[in-house]
């Protein structure tokens, strides 16, 4: 799991926590570390800091950890996990995901959200406008990408739509479950023309019966009250044990257009299961999904 930003998070979060506990600022944790606040902030946040072993003992001697207790050895293993997982990413000789290539092909607050769905083993997509990117074909890709970026160039289309493709290859991990719920409207949305939608359909119906690990159920426009309705599109990742043995707890991501929004907190993690409990009551059975998708297929085309 080179580039994994797993070990990372749970480090920061755990970080976080004891600070808080502690009555302690950021500013007093950089300053006890030679760091800035700033930096501190980004360690919490799970991102890349220059950080020595030395340093991560400190900050739990200025949180009040024990010393020979529990908490501080995991902390340490975590802290460890980090560090084995750099070396190894040394050696393979990428210390970075492969996303990071075509940075210049999506927004900053995507990069985060390509890292998770990286290394996540369950992904649950609820979408009321759009099909999501995993089940995107070149085409649809193409037509979405050419609405909102008119001005692209065909080198940079190209690459955007390397970018979708790399994405993809996910799908053939039979470790990695997909359940997308889509509304009905998703489906008859028609970027790119009804041709180009015809093929996305007939992908979607590729899609449900090659990969046993793909989930395809539509929710119809008549299917009354659900919570789907309020939430409108949002995607909940979910991730293996870490290599000690700790939970790595779940992320919401839901996109706007102006930028993407993580929530990590339980009380909205438990609000979106909720939801998506809600959304499959109402939704059609796979089998009728199928169903529907190859009758709009057909109609497309007619």
């Amino acid at each position: 799991m080179v580039g994994s930003s797993l070990p990372r998070r749970a480090l920061g979060r755990r970080l976080r926590s004891y600070r808080e506990q502690a009555n302690k600022s950021q500013l007093a944790a950089g300053l006890h570390i030679d760091l800035s606040p700033q930096s501190i902030g980004r360690i919490e946040d799970g991102q890349k800091v220059k950080l020595s072993t030395g340093q991560i003992r400190d900050l739990l001697d200025l949180y009040g950890v024990p010393v020979d207790g529990t908490e501080r050895e995991e902390v340490l293993g975590l802290w460890q996990e980090v560090k084995d997982q750099a070396q190894a990413a040394k050696l393979a000789g990428t210390t970075k995901g492969w996303w990071h290539a075509y940075t210049d092909q999506y927004a900053p607050h995507f990069d985060h959200y390509l890292g998770l769905e990286a290394v996540a083993t369950h992904l649950t997509t609820h979408q009321v406008v759009l099909l999501p990117g995993l089940l995107q074909t070149a085409g649809y890709r193409r037509a979405v990408s050419e609405i909102a970026y008119p001005n692209h160039s065909a080198g940079d289309m190209d690459r955007r739509l390397e970018l979708a493709s790399h994405r993809q290859v996910r799908l053939s991990d039979s470790n990695f479950r997909v359940d997308v719920l889509l509304s009905e409207g998703v489906l008859r949305h028609t970027p790119g023309g009804p041709l180009v939608m015809a093929d996305q359909l007939n992908h979607l119906l590729q899609m449900a019966e090659a990969r046993s690990n793909v989930s395809i159920r539509v929710v119809p426009l008549n299917s009354g009250s659900h919570l789907g309705l309020l939430v409108q599109s949002f995607t909940l990742l979910e991730f293996p044990p870490l290599a000690n043995h700790l939970v790595e707890p779940p992320i919401v991501y839901v996109e706007g257009y102006e930028g993407g929004l993580y929530l990590e907190r339980p009380d909205m993690i438990e609000r979106h299961r909720r939801a998506i409990s809600d959304i499959r009551r109402v939704a059609l059975s796979e089998d009728d999904t199928k169903q529907l998708v190859h009758q709009l297929a057909k109609e497309y085309v007619a």
